[in-house]
């Protein structure tokens, strides 16, 4: 008797555990999402270039060129007779109606040894693209022209980023 008198009593006790640790948990199920967007693409637009135009250094200064590409000149540089500025453009593509910030480097433009420094400006910091997800943006720029710098065509480059906000 004592025996089952035992076992009754390991039974209810195993019975209570169960009841109450049901009691005391709960099991659902959550949900989980994922977008896969368009990656974001920048071109360079051909044809196009920050055209710090043609000048003397004279006794040296500036060449600004906006990012609407109008030039204008600081110090003794001096535009030439037929001088052009331009600024640079680029196209962005990527997911419709989705915001990116653009950023850009400065450079050096180089001929042979001699070398001019430039930094640049791009047109916004940052843009939205199109229902059919386009954008463009130009960027300008400031070269520094020292009094020494040799005649010669310089050319260099730098670089121009988009990121997705």
């Amino acid at each position: 008797m004592k025996k089952l008198a035992l076992v009754s009593a390991v039974a209810v006790a195993a019975a209570s555990s169960l009841f109450a640790v049901s009691a005391f948990a709960a099991t659902t199920q959550g949900t989980a999402t994922a977008t896969v967007v368009a990656p974001i693409t920048l071109t360079h637009t051909s044809g196009a270039a920050l055209a710090f135009g043609s000048f003397t250094a004279g006794t040296g200064g500036t060449v600004v060129v906006t990012s609407a590409g109008a030039g204008s000149k600081t110090g003794g540089v001096v535009f030439v007779a037929g001088s052009a500025n331009t600024a640079d453009a680029f196209t962005v593509g990527g997911d419709a109606s989705r915001a990116f910030t653009i950023s850009t480097t400065g450079g050096n433009v180089s001929s042979g040894t001699n070398t001019m420094a430039f930094t640049t400006t791009p047109s916004s910091t940052s843009g939205t693209l199109s229902a059919s997800g386009a954008a463009s943006f130009t960027v300008g720029g400031t070269l520094t022209v020292a009094s020494t710098a040799a005649a010669g065509s310089y050319t260099g480059s730098y670089d121009a980023t988009v990121t997705y906000n």
